[in-house]
């Protein structure tokens, strides 16, 4: 499953970056707030419907994944306000102060905030194999976004694209809390309500709804980029952790750039070649890790998804569902042994 969720975080950051030109091009005529909620309109409602009428045929033997819970609500919230909301408006209010090339390299914050979180607030595990890969991952964005020399003009917009970075990479290591839930719900949650929020938000600015064409095609790119995007994203901060998914996911610019070229004619430059390099380099650091080591499971009872895999030797009640993967409350022993592992739900532990 590991290797499954490297592809999964790939996946979610190639599908969120090829997203974005079209995004570019959707906000020539629609006010950046409005577009922001358009987008997660489309995700939570596109969403919406493959958890009520496209899921019995992706899962004909019924649901596997459990739904959120009260204890859930805070961490949702979370959620919801600090990436749905205080994120896009401080990234609104600091691209209205802030030159175009220091606002696209500020923006590269976020993955490096989401590791420092997750390392350091968080307490998830890091090597120096982890963090030079993040480091080369980090410089490559860097490379990519660099488009002049910036001219810091003001303080006001670049800390609220600052604010932003932190705000999403909050957002991050609080959907980790959630991410033994279904991804589809936390998605559709967050889509329903952040959305809404944001178009509101923009219409009390003074912008405009733009005509049914382009509400239509913010809705499908929403859907594809942020809505299915996001429940990969949450399926691979299940298998591992945040920190190494967000910096999968930093990958986003660089899909988005080689999208421009393909689709768009943009031309292949030099920082694009190095980019792609540094971010190979990054991935393949992060692919290649290897962290064994003898380590603690304490006692813990909880529900999610599972198979009977050697976390998972517990025995089964008349009322407990067949077949795996399963979703039921079961009960994890105390359990010492060693092997290869992530920083997932299920190891935690310190180092």
């Amino acid at each position: 499953m590991y290797g499954r969720s490297i592809l999964y975080a790939l996946l979610s950051a190639g599908l969120f970056g090829v997203s974005t030109p079209t995004a570019k091009v959707l906000l020539g005529s629609t006010e950046p707030t409005v577009l922001a909620g358009m987008l997660y309109c489309g995700a939570g409602l596109g969403v919406a419907l493959i958890r009520r009428f496209a899921r019995p045929v992706l899962f004909p033997s019924g649901a596997v994944e459990v739904a959120l819970g009260s204890a859930d609500l805070r961490w949702l919230c979370g959620v919801i306000v600090a990436g749905g909301i205080v994120g896009p408006v401080l990234l609104m209010i600091g691209l209205t102060l802030t030159d175009a090339a220091t606002a696209s390299l500020l923006l590269t914050l976020e993955g490096i905030a989401t590791a420092l979180m997750a390392w350091f607030l968080f307490r998830e595990n890091f090597d120096r194999r982890v963090v030079l890969g993040m480091v080369c991952l980090g410089a490559g964005v860097v490379i990519l976004s660099w488009s002049g020399q910036p001219t810091l003009s003001g303080v006001i917009g670049p800390l609220a694209i600052i604010g932003a970075c932190v705000a999403w990479g909050l957002d991050n290591n609080l959907t980790r809390k959630l991410s033994l839930s279904d991804p589809l719900q936390i998605v559709e949650l967050k889509g329903l309500v952040a959305g809404p929020v944001n178009v509101a938000l923009g219409l009390w600015m003074g912008g405009r709804l733009p005509d049914i064409l382009a509400i239509g095609t913010a809705a499908i790119v929403g859907f594809v980029g942020y809505g299915v995007s996001l429940a990969l994203f949450v399926v691979a901060l299940r298998h591992l952790g945040a920190a190494r998914t967000g910096a999968y996911f930093s990958t986003a610019p660089f899909f988005g750039a080689t999208t421009a070229v393909i689709a768009l004619g943009d031309p292949v430059t030099p920082p694009l070649i190095i980019a792609g390099i540094l971010m190979g380099l990054g991935v393949w650091l992060h692919v290649s890790e290897r962290h064994q080591h003898v380590h603690h499971h304490a006692p813990a009872t909880h529900s999610h998804a599972h198979t009977h895999d050697e976390h998972h030797q517990h025995a089964h009640g008349p009322e407990d569902p067949p077949g795996e993967p399963h979703v039921h409350a079961h009960q994890h022993t105390a359990l010492v042994h060693s092997h290869p592992h992530a920083p997932d739900m299920h190891h935690r532990h310190r180092h």
